[in-house]
């Protein structure tokens, strides 16, 4: 293969104290092509970026542009050499303007050495109209959404004059909207002759915006190839090294008629109002019973969860759990009514970060270990260990800090903490951002487990495939409001983005 026009990497190696994160790992990516780069965490992916954007040296290999061996010995001579990684978590100062953050480092300068900002803004609203961006470049970074810092962070790529652009995880927090509008940069990006190298564990985009996938497995190359000549189960399983199984657990007989399912209603809600974010809303959950709640970016479902489980207050309704109407007026009444919810954002919500995985599952039941203001420590750490065990949680030990930890296993540490509580009504809110297909797979197990066992569950999720192919039932948001209620026959996606975009139910 033709060395020009398209940047190599060539028998990539790369060791840490016990652990080879790179074996030798081949990847390229073409000038005018978008590459994804899938695997599951700990694959390696991370790894071979760092060390692409000079943050990381490696042991072995080498890197060329052109045919051009290069020396990446930092991030800022990445960037001079036209490799520039978008991170999930952007590189940009809040309080400095958009203009200010794009020209950083490299600001045009006056006679006198003054910044020259008249020509910083015109650089600047030169690169955002290139990219179709509705905000201007005086705008503080901070005032800026989501996926208006990302433009500002591509803006920076362009601005720099990169022939290399990596994505990792960019539709992570973005609406639909937003993330379409993300793809026309991206194939206007591609157009223009830039290699994107797109990192996601959203396999639908990948198939969506890519043209060709390169799969990691344990620091090892599996394979590149074009994505049509594979299939999603095929990408699947080269992530995994096995068939998956199980990735659909869907019952057939819905909850409430003849068959294995029970149908004891836990949890009900009746024209629960909050002004000017919820309005009347109505729901029941069974025993037993995953009830889906989907919606776009900006629907209700996340205050829906924070009102149900008392961080928000309610204005008017009623919540009823077990036949018994309850005034849920903070967290705490909340779970002690049995009402829990395993949040968005876990790292921030969810853990507490600093602390180890033992103390993380026994913080909300410690009054299970405790007798006259002590804890039995042995009795904690063997409960511990036994919800590690349990639901398979990967960590070195009991007292390894959670922030050490994958998505998927601290989204299992969260899960043990409720579990060990004793939980009637489970929320789970967006459970599966952010980790691997394979710990995807195992959380999807989980939830179904628990239904199993009697929980009543709310599962709410932006992706909308994850809400029908998990959910016995489900209700779709629009506008802070409840659109439609579906049974499972009838959730088909196109339904469900009907309803999730204001269409009525009866229509």
């Amino acid at each position: 293969m033709s060395l020009t026009n398209r940047l190599l990497m060539r028998g990539i190696r790369k060791e840490y104290p016990g652990v080879c994160a790179l074996d030798g790992v081949d990847f390229e990516v073409a000038f005018g092509e978008v590459h994804a780069l899938l695997g599951v965490n700990g694959a390696g992916k991370s790894t071979l970026m760092s060390i692409l954007s000079g943050a990381t040296r490696m042991d072995e290999g080498a890197i060329f542009i052109n045919g051009k061996k290069l020396d990446i010995t930092s991030p800022h001579k990445a960037m001079e050499l036209g490799i520039s990684i978008i991170y999930q978590e952007f590189n940009l100062v809040p309080h400095l303007t958009v203009a200010e953050n794009i020209f950083l480092g490299r600001e045009p300068r006056k006679r006198m050495g003054f910044i020259d900002y008249r020509e910083i803004h015109t650089g600047a609203v030169s690169l955002l109209e290139r990219l179709g961006a509705p905000f201007s470049p005086r705008e503080r970074v901070a005032n800026l959404g989501v996926a208006q810092q990302q433009l500002v962070e591509i803006a920076k790529a362009l601005f720099k004059e990169a022939r290399i652009i990596a994505m990792d995880e960019p539709t992570a927090t973005l609406s639909m909207k937003e993330t379409e509008r993300l793809f026309s940069i991206i194939r206007l990006l591609k157009a223009e002759g830039k290699g994107i190298v797109y990192i996601s564990h959203r396999l639908e985009e990948i198939f969506e915006i890519a043209d060709r996938v390169t799969v990691l497995r344990d620091g090892r190359l599996v394979e590149t190839c074009s994505l049509q000549e594979v299939t999603r189960g095929k990408l699947v399983e080269m992530m995994l090294g096995r068939a998956l199984e199980g990735a659909v657990t869907r019952r057939e007989v819905p909850p409430g008629v003849a068959g294995p399912l029970p149908s004891k209603e836990v949890l009900r809600v009746e024209g629960l109002t909050r002004r000017g974010v919820l309005e009347d809303i109505n729901l029941t959950v069974k025993e037993g019973e995953i009830l889906g709640i989907a919606g776009l970016v900006g629907a209700g479902k996340t205050e829906l969860a924070r009102a149900l489980y008392g961080l928000d207050p309610i204005d008017k309704g009623k919540v009823v759990i077990g036949g018994c109407p309850v005034r849920l007026q903070s967290p705490a009444e909340a779970i002690r009514r049995g009402v829990v919810l395993v949040p968005e954002d876990r790292k921030r919500l969810g853990l507490v970060l600093g602390m180890a995985v033992r103390e993380n599952i026994s913080l909300a039941s410690l009054f299970r270990f405790s007798r006259f203001g002590f804890v039995n420590g042995r009795r904690e750490r063997r409960t511990a260990g036994e919800m590690v065990e349990s639901l398979r949680v990967k960590t070195p030990g009991l007292e390894q800090q959670v922030r050490n930890l994958s998505g998927g296993n601290q989204q299992k540490v969260v899960l043990a903490k409720w579990l060990l509580r004793g939980a009637r009504v489970l929320i789970f809110d967006e459970p599966t951002r952010g980790i691997d297909v394979g710990a995807k797979v195992e959380v999807h197990g989980l939830i179904r487990a628990l239904a199993d066992k009697g929980a009543a569950i709310l599962l709410i999720s932006s992706e909308l495939q994850e809400v029908i192919d998990h959910s016995d039932r489900m209700v779709v948001m629009h506008g802070g409001r409840i659109t439609g209620e579906l049974r499972k026959e009838e959730a088909t996606p196109e339904r469900v983005l009907f309803l999730a975009m204001g269409g009525n139910s009866k229509q």
